[in-house]
């Protein structure tokens, strides 16, 4: 008997856009039919890889392997009659970081579709409720195809929303950059690289559904393929953009920090230039030593007052002469 905590989802689909839920008991007996059943297991507990083995084990064991490791890619491995296949989906699970991606292990034929996840990918939920609802997929091939796309309409506002903040720190940075906003440019620009990384393998599994002979991809399947391809080539070339953009605006704040430290430091030269020959006559004449000018003249500090004032003032006009500020 299928240990409870193995089915997560298992429902018929009868063609017409409804999938019926399957009991525990339903299971066994609906995953050999000729039918097309669905089944979606939780990869977390150790009966999954029982009833693998016990349910479908006429599955390679390369396979199982797939279907259950830890860590894995987007990709496709195509049979006689099924093909492996691995997405991957936005972490939009509460307390959860979008770029920590969640993938979806899927074998599927005509007549059955496996699908496996180590953690909550709500694209699968939309599934379920269009089975419910009777707007479900009616095949093996339009499964994939709606799966894909629900994969990639939940990309997009976490993409929508990067290119938004990119968009902001890039007129900050115009406007008033500071020091602090260097962190921020960092983390978009490390989100973006880690979206392109799982992202881009999944344009290829697309790509390949699209050009794949499998007998239960259809035209049609095959043209819902082409525009979830077209989806997440976009969604490429915008990761793309938005990580050279975060390049350009992390060198025009460096830029930006760095001719604020040399205009600050050319105004410290400038002034020191001035107050130079003011320190060597003061500190001439300020040794304790007999001989010193003026030393019995009761105007002689007023004297050297007006000289040392005579002298800063002919200093600026000769430094604005020479255009140094």
């Amino acid at each position: 008997m299928t240990h409870p905590s193995a089915i997560i989802h298992a429902h018929t689909i009868d063609g017409n856009g409804y999938g019926r839920p399957l009991k525990d008991d339903e299971v066994s007996k609906e995953i050999k039919d000729h039918k097309l059943a669905w089944v979606h297991l939780n990869a977390i507990t150790p009966h999954t890889r029982e009833w693998l083995q016990r349910e479908v084990d006429y599955l390679d064991q390369i396979i199982l392997d797939a279907l259950l490791a830890e860590e894995t890619r987007p990709r496709i491995m195509e049979f006689e009659q099924g093909a492996l296949i691995i997405l991957r989906g936005m972490n939009l699970n509460e307390n959860a970081e979008p770029e920590d991606m969640i993938s979806i292990r899927m074998w599927i034929d005509p007549s059955r579709i496996i699908s496996i996840q180590r953690r909550k990918l709500k694209a699968v939920g939309d599934i379920v409720e269009r089975l419910t609802a009777g707007t479900g997929p009616k095949d093996s091939g339009e499964f994939i195809a709606a799966l894909s796309a629900r994969l990639f309409d939940r990309m997009e506002p976490v993409l929508t929303e990067l290119d938004e903040r990119t968009d902001r720190i890039e007129e900050t940075v115009m406007e008033d950059p500071q020091i602090s906003e260097r962190q921020e440019i960092i983390d978009i620009r490390k989100e973006a690289i880690i979206y392109r990384r799982y992202i881009a393998p999944q344009r290829d599994v697309i790509s390949a559904l699209r050009l794949s002979e499998l007998p239960w991809l259809t035209t049609m399947h095959k043209r819902h393929l082409q525009e979830n391809l077209d989806r997440v080539l976009r969604y490429i070339e915008d990761l793309d953009a938005i990580r050279e953009r975060a390049q350009i605006i992390k060198d025009e704040l460096s830029n930006a920090l760095s001719d604020r430290l040399n205009k600050n430091m050319y105004i410290l030269s400038v002034i020191a230039a001035i107050f130079l020959p003011l320190g060597f006559l003061t500190g001439l004449l300020g040794i304790n030593v007999g001989g010193i000018p003026g030393a019995d003249n009761p105007y002689a500090f007023w004297i050297f007052i007006a000289m040392l004032t005579t002298l800063t003032t002919g200093q600026i006009a000769l430094f604005k002469a020479l255009k140094w500020f």
